[in-house]
């Protein structure tokens, strides 16, 4: 039994395709194959069911496939506690960010972290907060980068910063006339929100402390960006909340438009999560340095209230 053998079982777990398992792993259809067969073999055992289209998993399969993970985990960890008694800082490296995210943080930071340690492999995926939980529990993401406080078992969440709500209020909306906003003038049914799936539109609903279904039924627009937010209030549809890091680009003549909250301000904790196993940790510490020093330059805001990310439907 090799941990080459194990790897390639894992691979043919997850695609239940021997031809894609192979293309995954870089080698051979042939080779993987007769590898896995080889274990099978040692074992006299069968993992996989190949009468099934997709490959199915046996019952015993089931398990060999939980104990191969923990396996080829502590395999890793090997090279990591190598790598981490040299100082060594590089390799790949895969990090998942949330799309509300993505477009104002990763500008801010990478550039900064490839000079600083140029011999990590930075490799970005923009993936939502569940797609990051289910990524970083296989295996597939060493981080994720998230709102936050989700309190997922063996996910570990490192608070990076905490962003602020601003209102984004047109002329002609009910609260133009105020300096400030509080949240108890907020009203669901006239703030254009993010499409569901986003946790941000769940942090705006759950500050209004109202059911995601209580919409003006005349129209419903739901969109996957803050930028068309935006442009639909300019339109009279409504009035949009934006985090504080997209306020940032809005233009100048648009600017009076946005209202901040009265304290303490509606805000969401931005994390740096990862598998409590913490691997490649060194190279996560040195990403929560950069973006945390470069970010609280940014938003100086104090006394804030964080809102939840998650649905309380």
């Amino acid at each position: 039994m090799t941990i080459t053998q194990l790897q390639y079982v894992l691979a043919v777990a997850e695609h239940r395709n021997f031809t894609l398992a192979a293309e995954k792993s870089f080698v051979t259809q042939p080779t993987l194959s007769m590898q896995v067969q080889k274990l099978e073999d040692e074992l006299d055992i069968l993992i996989f069911d190949r009468s099934k289209k997709p490959i199915s998993i046996t019952d015993v399969g089931q398990k060999i496939v939980a104990q191969a993970k923990n396996i080829v985990a502590e395999a890793e960890r090997i090279k990591d506690i190598v790598d981490q008694d040299k100082g060594f800082i590089g390799g790949d490296y895969v990090l998942g960010i949330i799309p509300t995210v993505m477009p104002t943080l990763l500008p801010m930071f990478l550039n900064t972290f490839i000079i600083k340690y140029p011999k990590v492999n930075l490799i970005i995926k923009e993936q939502s907060t569940q797609s990051l939980i289910k990524n970083i529990l296989d295996g597939h993401l060493d981080a994720g980068i998230a709102a936050t406080p989700l309190e997922i078992e063996f996910i570990k969440e490192r608070p990076l910063y905490y962003e602020p709500f601003m209102g984004y209020v047109p002329n002609n909306h009910r609260l133009a006339p105020k300096e400030e906003l509080d949240t108890e003038d907020l009203d669901v049914s006239d703030i254009l929100l993010l499409q569901d799936g986003h946790c941000f539109r769940d942090g705006v609903i759950n500050l209004c402390q109202a059911p995601a279904n209580l919409r003006d039924e005349k129209f419903q627009i739901e969109s996957g960006s803050f930028e068309t937010l935006v442009s639909l209030a300019d339109e009279g549809m409504g009035m949009t909340l934006l985090p504080y890091l997209n306020t940032l680009e809005i233009d100048t003549h648009k600017r009076e438009l946005l209202k901040p909250f009265v304290k303490p301000t509606p805000a969401r904790e931005i994390s740096l999560i990862y598998h409590k196993s913490e691997l490649k940790i060194q190279i996560t510490e040195a990403l929560k340095e950069v973006i945390s020093g470069i970010v609280r330059g940014a938003i100086a805001f104090q006394d804030v209230k964080i809102i939840s990310p998650i649905s309380k439907n």
